[in-house]
């Protein structure tokens, strides 16, 4: 006899589906795409159908479990989203589990509860049993079943499991696994008009002399009205007590006298904002060109890369190609790199938007994103979203706009699948036969060089919107001023008088350093003793405010000691500059300045964020302080300077991008400066003024800084010429992480060669107690190429399993790292 099998995924690394028989009274129900709750290892977990077939051509084995439940009424996957997890996971050489895991909310993935409940021949209490054995029997006889979270609070202890398997042993209690439901929908109250009345409008003075003598239920009844107006009359009850001051036992005796009833209906958690115009302001000349190259572009099947400056009116063209996408009939991906930019940026499409718009991001709790995933999947015009928005339910998905394409934040670090969401949202796009505009003041050097291979087409705004101009950037000499005694260790004179000068104007200032804290670390004068993060190979930094010493890496914190712990002597000194140093220079400086810090201590919610900005915005700020977070995509027209408190950092880091994300970061920063009438000015302070990244942002060369830049990178192997995977190596013995990455390196360049580089330890050779050991291979841009090279890192993966000796090393695979 022929059976039907399914292929289930579920939300954990294993290396392949689990084939399933789908039982005769579920034929009709089981289909690629819904959730299915089925047995695994001992318990129960809802995964995803990816394909039915009749076993044949297939292992089947005899022992082939059978689903047990079909949990939806719908897909709530299509098979095009099964098939960019795939994609990812071949390409970012992770499980399609992993991906799953990724992709889908929290309150969707669900796995079974143990429950302990009465044995079904239990009938007395066995008065031999120990005081926590009859505690636990005693409360399962009253309440029929407990969770092991519940014994756990009955017994006051955490571990319970030898109490259980005794009272097992005994044949007092058995368990049980039951599928937990994590969704619960949001239900809200609503009244409806009654008959006669909803159908007899005229029959209305009847109701209200129902009411008349009753003031409070009059107000509700005739708020009622007045929400509904002519529309379906039914509205939720919030909204009808709120509109009449009342409180709900106003309403009761209306749904008691036949005028109202009450319903509980759904009602969406799906942010979705209202729009607010009804047309979109006009184009200027250059917006307008560049408008009609895009779409000479799109037409041609190709990707568009907007290279626009700094305050060139990029979202404007965005938002004329959402509207005729709308029109169109099909959705919009907007993506961003930062959550924290959602709220800044939104309002601004908004006011040029005629369209509700969604948005999404990490912050929100599991029932919005379940509610946010059915809005999608309901044909949501607009969504906004970092970089998990590729993974939405899209049904007829037209445009993916990627802003700020060249942040790193598009890239996903940790855990699997660390997939970069500007490459993959190029596959999605294709997948859906959508148009993608990629745009950046400062393209990726990726970007740019597609652009040059005619991958991508491009098209450049090269002059701000209206009447403002670019900023003049001004280099600062720090060794010149330091021997001129023109340097108070932070400020330069030609910085500290620019700052002067704003604040008597009444304009407003950022200053940029991109390290938070205090001060990077602290260390005795006497003996060379530094705070280090006894997990990892950094250095602590100093938090002074909280009297702390913070690693950024692990988290671990410690009391900033009085005294040297090497040597005993008081001379401890903070060495280097942290914003919260800066913030309290500036604070002595321009004591009657009003000064905001902006960074990942100030900020560490969403709401701590919008609050900086929206005071900086009102002007209730005159001088922010702040890391690169006020480096990306604020725009406010009451910025006059720009000071780089100390560019070196950035051009010094162990890193092949460094000067690209230098020149990124710089440019960006400098943009914040003069955005509308007024010429802003930037001033940049640097130990090394003759830095041709400084150079290059001191006059905007972007052209220049591209053909050096990958000139260099074409000498060393380096994408975007070349491509890149990192193979990282950990495990809490040092010597056992580098013997598995030795073992590793030599069984791929047996094939490889010198494609194969180390292993070696990275600048940060330990963190969180791991000792790490990486490998980069650096190989062509050659789709066969790349898939053998993966092929050898699934063997080498299965090599080092079968050594007793490294079997126990975590190996993560990065594919185009960085």
């Amino acid at each position: 006899m022929t059976h039907l099998y399914a292929d289930v995924i579920f939300p954990l690394a294993l290396p392949q589906a689990y084939t399933y028989r789908v039982p005769d009274h579920l034929l009709g129900d089981v289909a690629v795409g819904k959730r299915v709750e089925v047995p695994l290892k001992s318990k129960l977990y809802a995964g995803i159908v990816t394909n039915l077939h009749d076993g044949e051509g297939k292992k089947i084995s005899i022992r082939v479990l059978d689903i047990v439940s079909v949990l939806d009424k719908i897909s709530i996957v299509s098979e095009k989203q099964i098939q960019f997890w795939q994609w990812m996971a071949t390409y970012y050489c992770c499980t399609l589990g992993e991906v799953m895991n990724a992709a889908l909310p929290t309150s969707l993935k669900l796995e079974s509860e143990t429950k302990v409940i009465a044995h079904p021949d239990f009938d007395t209490i066995d008065t031999s049993l120990s005081d926590d054995e009859y505690m636990v029997a005693e409360a399962i006889s009253i309440q029929n079943e407990l969770t092991l979270l519940q014994i756990q609070d009955i017994l006051d202890r955490k571990t319970i499991f030898p109490i259980i398997r005794s009272l097992l042993d005994k044949g007092i209690v058995s368990v049980k696994e039951e599928l937990i439901m994590r969704y619960k929908p949001k239900l809200i109250n609503v009244l409806h008009l009654c008959e006669p009345f909803a159908s007899n409008p005229q029959d209305m003075a009847a109701a209200f002399e129902l009411v008349a003598r009753y003031e409070k239920q009059s107000r509700a009844l005739l708020a009622f009205m007045q929400l509904t107006r002519g529309v379906e009359p039914s509205i939720p009850m919030s909204e009808v007590m709120a509109l009449a001051d009342v409180e709900a036992t106003a309403i009761k005796p209306l749904i008691t006298k036949g005028i109202l009833r009450q319903t509980k209906e759904h009602q969406s958690r799906a942010n979705t904002t209202t729009p607010t115009v009804a047309e979109l302001p006009p184009l200027n000349s250059n917006q307008q060109s560049a408008l009609e190259l895009i779409r000479e572009h799109l037409a041609a099947k190709l990707p568009v890369l907007l290279h626009g400056v700094t305050g060139s009116g990029k979202t404007r063209v965005y938002s004329e190609l959402i509207v005729e996408t709308i029109k169109a009939g099909r959705q919009v991906l907007f993506l961003l790199p930062e959550i924290a930019l959602t709220s800044h940026l939104v309002d601004r499409l908004r006011a040029n938007i005629p369209a509700a718009i969604l948005v999404t991001h990490s912050r929100m709790n599991n029932h919005e994103r379940v509610d946010i995933w059915n809005a999608v999947n309901s044909g949501a015009p607009v969504i906004v979203a970092a970089r998990s928005g590729l993974f939405l339910p899209f049904r007829s998905l037209g445009l993916v706009i990627i802003d700020e394409e060249h942040d790193p934040s598009y890239k996903q670090q940790d855990p699997s699948p660390r997939y970069n969401a500007r490459d993959a949202a190029l596959v999605l796009a294709r997948q859906h036969d959508a148009t993608v505009i990629l745009g950046s003041a400062t393209p990726s050097l990726e970007s740019y060089y597609n652009a040059f291979q005619q991958k991508y087409g491009i098209v450049s705004l090269d002059e701000r919107h209206g009447a403002s101009v670019l900023p003049l950037i001004e280099l600062v000499d720090l060794k010149k001023a330091h021997k001129d005694k023109r340097f108070d260790g932070l400020l330069s004179s030609e910085l500290h008088e620019a700052i002067t000068l704003a604040l008597e104007k009444g304009e407003q200032i950022i200053l940029f350093q991109n390290r938070r804290g205090y001060a990077p670390t602290l260390g005795c004068t006497i003996c060379g003793w530094h705070a280090e993060c006894p997990n990892c190979d950094v250095h602590q930094t100093v938090h002074k405010g909280i009297n702390q010493l913070k690693c950024h890496y692990c988290g671990y914190k410690q009391k900033k000691p009085q005294r040297c712990p090497q040597c005993a002597s008081i001379e401890l000194a903070e060495q280097g500059l942290g914003t919260e140093k800066i913030e309290e220079h500036i604070t002595t400086c321009f004591p009657t300045a009003r000064i905001g810090r902006l960074d990942m201590d100030t900020a560490k919610t969403k709401y701590a964020f919008d609050k900086v900005l929206h005071e900086f915005e009102n002007k209730e700020i005159d001088i922010l302080v702040g890391t690169q977070m006020i480096a990306k995509g604020l725009d406010f027209d009451n910025i006059s300077l720009v000071g780089v408190i100390n560019a070196d950092g950035l051009l010094r880091y162990p890193d092949f991008r460094a000067s690209e994300r230098a020149f990124q970061l710089l440019t960006q920063v400098a943009g914040r400066a003069g955005r509308r009438a007024t010429q802003g000015k930037v001033i940049i302070q640097s130990y090394s003024p003759e830095h041709p990244v400084l150079y290059e942002t001191l006059h905007h060369l972007y052209g220049s800084f591209y053909q050096r830049e990958v000139a260099e990178r074409k000498a060393f192997m380096y994408p975007p010429v070349y491509k890149l995977i990192e193979i990282e190596f950990t495990h809490k013995n040092a010597e056992t992480a580098t013997h598995a990455a030795q073992v590793f390196a030599d069984f791929l360049k047996t094939t490889l060669g010198a494609r194969v580089v180390g292993p070696a330890e990275p600048t940060i050779s330990r963190l969180r107690g791991m000792y790490i050991q990486h490998i980069l291979i650096k190989h062509e841009k050659d789709p066969s190429i790349t898939r053998r090279i993966k092929k050898l890192i699934d063997d080498g993966r299965l090599k080092l399993r079968e050594i007793p000796a490294t079997k126990s090393v975590r190996i993560v695979v990065d594919v185009d790292p960085y």
